[in-house]
């Protein structure tokens, strides 16, 4: 018989399927808890091994798309907070052949003790949610990229010191990207403009829940104009192959170059979540050039989600210290 298995005393809170909270567009966090992840985040950069609150923890990573900063951000970051990343790719579950959002939610839920989800339809994140006794997080769907936000929001407090009165400028696809800085930004209390084509307006319900702090525009001079920051995402999405010949016609007005970084503020910095197409939607000597935060930017997308897994999974934030 071998020897009995040291019990390790816990670091955190229980796990507690009562209380569970879901991050599928950034709203369900308030400007506080906002706040104090950012904080915990900015920790967890300058010391990585900092914690191990998810020790003893498991995390599926159900990726239904392809990926690199995402899927090796949060196996990483699972792992260096003492935690079990369970990768699930394409194709490995019956959710691919048929089985229902809401068995797999059920089933996942007695294995694991979060969900995060990198799929198309938030429709399925949605019900995965809805029936889910764990929180289910959302790594990216059609129409939100929260944990992509939350990295922004850190790269932007690093250079600026305070996102309060910041004024982000967003030119491109009114898409997911779009939509999750419009919602993030807003309660982090940054202005954010969005220049885009009519034809690919940002969601108008996602703009009036943003509210106030919000400007679409067709033009996007006016957009860049005292920005603090100028931001970008691909022109092509995973998906719209097909209509690649038009997005890039109409997208074309809106390219991230040095003329429109001269309408923004003279330390204005650049953003883009990646993957870039230099000479497309940016161009290289933005992308790798001085003003570029980019590579920061992707970096940040560990230690937010970091902070967002202690969050969600382990103790309330406000039990965590930001430092020390």
């Amino acid at each position: 018989m071998g020897a009995p298995m040291e019990e390790i005393p816990s670091e955190h809170t229980k796990y507690d399927a009562g209380v569970t909270r879901h991050f599928l567009t950034g709203e369900e966090l308030t400007s506080d808890e906002l706040t104090g992840l950012l904080d915990r985040a900015d920790f967890l950069k300058q010391d990585r091994w900092a914690s191990a609150q998810l020790a003893g923890r498991s995390v599926a990573l159900v990726f239904e798309k392809p990926s690199t900063r995402t899927r090796i951000s949060f196996e990483v970051g699972v792992r260096e907070l003492g935690g079990n990343p369970v990768v699930l790719r394409e194709g490995e579950m019956q959710l691919s052949r048929g089985e229902s959002p809401r068995d797999t939610a059920l089933v996942l839920s007695r294995f694991v003790h979060a969900i995060a989800v990198r799929t198309g339809p938030d429709e399925l994140l949605e019900e995965l949610a809805e029936h889910a006794s764990v929180p289910v997080i959302n790594m990216l769907t059609a129409g939100h990229h929260p944990c992509q936000a939350l990295a922004d929001l850190q790269t932007l407090r690093e250079r600026f010191g305070s996102l309060d009165g910041l004024k982000l400028a967003y030119v491109g696809d009114g898409n997911n990207v779009a939509n999750s800085l419009m919602l993030l930004g807003a309660k982090a209390g940054m202005r954010v403009a969005v220049a885009t084509p009519a034809e690919l307006a940002p969601n108008p319900a996602v703009v009036e829940r943003a509210g106030d702090s919000v400007l679409v525009t067709q033009d996007p001079a006016e957009a860049a104009g005292g920005a603090h920051a100028l931001y970008t995402d691909v022109w092509v999405s995973m998906g719209d192959e097909a209509e690649a010949g038009k997005l890039r016609s109409l997208l074309g007005p809106y390219q991230l170059n040095e003329q429109l970084l001269d309408r923004a503020r003279p330390d204005a910095i650049v953003l883009h979540c990646l993957p870039a197409h230099p000479g497309e939607e940016i161009t290289e000597g933005l992308l790798y050039g001085p003003r570029s935060a980019v590579w920061d930017q992707a970096e940040n997308r560990l230690h937010a989600q970091k902070a967002l897994l202690e969050l969600l999974v382990t103790a309330p934030i406000r039990n965590l210290p930001a430092s020390g």
